[in-house]
Formats: structure tokens, sequence, C-alpha cells
């Protein structure tokens, strides 16, 4: 008996659906990072920009950037890092958070339950290169630092650094 077994398919899939929906968060996220870093980026190319007019003989130009647009919110009050912060502490730890939960509650804690058992339905087994191997795990627990339920590896890293 394959260790995913006592799991029924119906939950499976439902657990994979939240799953699916929480990895899309994760891309979301990604993007919203890319958003940061590359905003940060223009910012600092107007900044060349406004050099550069400066030499050409165009320091009107020059100013305005350096008025109108070096430094200025992307939302009301907000530079990116903030939209970032406001997102990860907010809407993503409480997705992040409900879905460990739905898996602890429901696959023992287990990780792609759904996938195993449709890996398990399509390979031939017997076959090389479609053995079943490990089975789907929980998370590692060892990057946990008490009080934080669920810790993130850059949280981790933060951590790391500002202790130094």
């Amino acid at each position: 008996m394959a260790e995913h077994d006592d799991v029924d398919k119906a939950t499976a899939d439902a657990v994979g659906k939240v799953t699916e929906a929480f990895e899309t968060i994760e891309r979301a996220r990604g993007h919203l990072y890319a958003f940061h870093q590359m905003t940060g980026t223009g910012d600092l190319l107007f900044e060349d920009a406004a050099k550069m007019l400066r030499e050409a003989g165009h320091p009107e130009w020059a100013d305005r950037i350096d008025e109108e647009l070096i430094g200025l919110n992307v939302l009301p009050d907000r530079w990116t890092f903030q939209v970032v912060e406001d997102y990860d502490d907010g809407y993503y730890r409480t997705t992040r958070e409900f879905t460990r939960e739905v898996r602890e509650g429901l696959t023992g804690g287990r990780r792609h339950v759904q996938e195993q058992q449709f890996k398990d339905a399509r390979r031939t087994r017997g076959r090389a290169g479609h053995e079943a191997g490990p089975p789907s795990t929980p998370p590692i627990r060892s990057c946990r630092t008490p009080g934080l339920e669920s810790e993130t590896s850059e949280q981790v890293f933060d951590r790391g650094t500002e202790e130094r």
C-alpha cells in the first residue's frame, strides 16, 4: 500500500486545488518582487538620465526629473518595498498558513499527494524511468523559529544577516 492511499482521491484533488491556488500566489509574489526591483532600477535610471541631461545642457529637464520623478511614491504613501511588505505580511502570509493548515488537517502535512496519486496511476510498473521514487513528504521543520509557525528560507536568511 502506497503512503498516500489513506487519502481518498476527492480529498487529494481538493487539497491539490488549494495547493495549486497557493502556487499561483507564489508566482504572483515573484512578479511583485520583480515589479519592486524593476521600479527601483527605473528610478535609478531616471537619476542617470537627469545627470546626462544636465551635462548635455538641458538643466530644466534634469530638474524636472529630480523634482517630479526621483522618489515618487508608486501608490499613495507607498514605495514598492512597502507594497511588498504589506503583501507578504497580509495576503501572502494568510494564504500560506491556510494552505499549510489544510495540508496538515487532510493529508497529515504531506505535500503533493494528488500528484503522487497521479504519478502512480500513469507510470508503468517495472519499467526503467518509471520507478515510484520517494513518497510525498511534509515540509522540513528544521528552519522554523519558535513563534513563527512557517518561516520561509528568505526569512531565515534575512534573520541571519540581521544578527551579524
